[in-house]
C-alpha cells in the first residue's frame, strides 16, 4: 500500500487475526507472512510491529513465550483468552468499518 497511514489503524487487528490462525508466531513472521498474503502490497515495519506487539501484551491480549533458535533466544506471541475474546471484537469492528466505507467509496455494491 502507498499510504501506510491507511493500515497503520488495523495493525493490531491484522496482529491478533494471524495469531488467531497460526497459534504462535515471531515478529519476522508475522512480517512476512503479511508480506506474502498482500503479495508485497503491505509491508509492516519493525518500528510499527514491536510497539504494537509490546502494547497488546501489556495489554493482557498476547502472552511472550522466549525460545532458543539456533543459539539465539526468539520471542514467540500467541493469543491469551482474552485476546481471542478481542480478536473476534476487532474483525467484527474492521468488516462493519469495510462495509461503511464501501457504501461511501461505491454505493452501487452496498
Amino acid at each position: 500500500m502507498r499510504n501506510s497511514k491507511l493500515y497503520k489503524g488495523s495493525l493490531n487487528t491484522i496482529i491478533l487475526k494471524l495469531l488467531k490462525e497460526h497459534d504462535k508466531m515471531y515478529g519476522y513472521e508475522i512480517t512476512q507472512k503479511v508480506k506474502t498474503i498482500t503479495k508485497g502490497e503491505l509491508n509492516i515495519t519493525e518500528g510499527a510491529l514491536y510497539p504494537a506487539l509490546h502494547k497488546l501484551e501489556a495489554e493482557g491480549l498476547l502472552d511472550v513465550e522466549v525460545v532458543k533458535v539456533d543459539n539465539r533466544l526468539r520471542k514467540y506471541y500467541k493469543l491469551t483468552e482474552t485476546g481471542s475474546k478481542e480478536t473476534v471484537n476487532k474483525l467484527n469492528e474492521l468488516a462493519e468499518y469495510i462495509k461503511t466505507m464501501q457504501a461511501l467509496v461505491n454505493p452501487k455494491l452496498a
